[in-house]
């Protein structure tokens, strides 16, 4: 068998001329080169240069030299692409998110990231959070970012921060009149949009039993557009109310319930690679230094790190 070690020692006393040079250069003894080319002729049945000067390559001494190069240079390509895969520098990352946390908290760290390391590919999809659970559960994607998943789920969850919930509604809107944060008995007299992000959410959830309307959208573009047309009020995360259209306002709801906790979905018992430990520190990062979320419930190290 002919090892890699081996035809690196060759092509660099190929390329010195002689074993002393090449000894310098290898960090190695003037003897184990010696050993090492000595060998290599034994494993191939044929000498590899003229004379024991080792000057002058013979005619497979030639060839062997060219291939040997090509070898080593496609193996130390593939072996600095394996290092780059292990520290996080290459790869490419599948990540689910909800979509308020895909607008407002990721592009920051998904563009440092590019910045940071140009080997890395990011594949973001955005969507509620009960179809986050199922990307991370069939392994389509090795993240998630959104609700916590129900239990007895082969999923795992660590929370990132509580995000309240709140009302949207034209500001020319009965309830955008109440100086005071609503009630329920506020909201429920008037037509809800419902929207698959109050899931599990007593109260407002889209099949509730105490639901003001049969309207419902899942895009929040559609229930702006619906809310603003004058179809009704809708229930979102005060993430997803930050960029609003300025007819539109966002009423605090009087209910410390009224909330959502948001955090990372995992496979339960799985390792996250590298490039995807490298995303969860620089999102938890952003959040810890930024007042973009409402109550933070950061997790330590070891925690968000499984």
């Amino acid at each position: 068998m002919i090892r890699t070690q081996s035809l690196r020692v060759f092509v660099t006393v190929a390329s010195c001329g002689n074993i002393r040079d090449a000894a310098k250069v290898l960090r190695r003894t003037d003897s184990a080169v010696s050993m090492t080319l000595k060998q290599l002729e034994n494993d191939l049945g044929a000498r590899l240069f003229e004379t024991d000067r080792k000057h002058t390559l013979t005619a497979l001494g030639v060839e062997v030299n060219k291939l040997a190069q090509d070898l080593l240079r496609e193996h130390d390509r593939t072996t600095e692409r394996i290092v780059a895969l292990a520290e996080g520098r290459e790869g490419v990352l599948r990540i689910a998110a909800v979509p308020s946390v895909a607008a407002q908290l990721l592009p920051p760290v998904l563009s440092a990231m590019l910045a940071d390391h140009a080997g890395v590919r990011i594949e973001l999809l955005d969507t509620d959070s009960t179809s986050v659970h199922m990307l991370v559960e069939t392994g389509v994607v090795e993240l998630g970012i959104g609700g916590a998943p129900a239990a007895g789920t082969g999923l795992s969850f660590v929370a990132l921060f509580n995000d309240p919930f709140r009302l949207v509604c034209r500001k020319d809107h009965p309830l955008a009149q109440i100086k005071q944060p609503l009630s329920r008995q506020d909201v429920h007299a008037h037509r809800l949009i419902s929207n698959k992000s109050t899931v599990g959410y007593s109260g407002f959830e889209e099949d509730g039993p105490d639901r003001a309307s049969a309207l419902s959208a899942r895009n929040v573009i559609s229930l702006m557009a619906l809310v603003r047309a004058g179809a009704g009020a809708t229930i979102l995360p005060a993430l997803a109310t930050r960029s609003i259209y300025d007819d539109l306002c966002a009423l605090e709801l009087d209910d410390p319930s009224a909330l959502r906790t948001v955090g990372f979905v995992m496979r339960r018992g799985g390792h996250t690679s590298p490039i995807c430990t490298a995303f969860q520190n620089r999102l938890v990062s952003l959040i810890r230094t930024s007042d973009i979320t409402s109550h933070p419930m950061l997790p330590s190290d070891d925690q968000c790190l499984p």
